[in-house]
């Protein structure tokens, strides 16, 4: 029986929540993902936690914000006009909604608070300064090549 190593293609179903038992994300009930490790597809912690692993094998894994979102940043509390905000969105705190960088990536930002001139933004990941918990089941475990597509 095969186990998860470092570049391992994996695939699992799991469950993301907080350890106070909230529920995030879920696809026990649905189709299971594959990732490859060692590609940034999942959190530092996750991948780091499922080496070692058996098909089959189930756990429930708690990860500090060291390995999972990070800690909160007060760098990335902004202000930004109120202007550059769709008029038709209605916002209220804890909205979030998607920002595009300067370099053209997408990442979340809750609303705090606005008024008719700006808007304040918390661009920190929605789960910063959380410890996670994910419950995995290991359905299959590939080397560490991905499949190949045959023209």
């Amino acid at each position: 029986m095969s186990q998860i190593e470092r570049n391992s293609l994996v695939t699992i179903f799991y469950r993301l929540g907080l350890t106070n038992g909230d529920v995030l994300e879920d696809n026990f009930d649905d189709e299971p993902m594959t990732v490859q490790l060692g590609r940034g597809e999942m959190a530092e912690g996750l991948e780091l936690a499922l080496i070692g692993l058996r098909e089959g094998q189930e756990e429930t894994i708690d990860i500090g914000p060291d390995l999972a979102f990070g800690y909160v940043e007060e760098t990335l509390f902004r202000s930004i006009p109120r202007v550059e905000f769709d008029p038709e969105l209605e916002l209220e705190p804890g909205l979030i909604i998607e920002f595009v960088t300067e370099e053209g990536e997408t990442l979340p930002g809750t609303i705090l608070d606005f008024n008719d001139d700006e808007v304040r933004v918390d661009l920190n990941h929605p789960l910063a300064g959380q410890t996670v918990r994910y419950s995995v089941k290991i359905v299959s475990i590939g080397d560490d090549q991905p499949a190949q597509t045959i023209h």
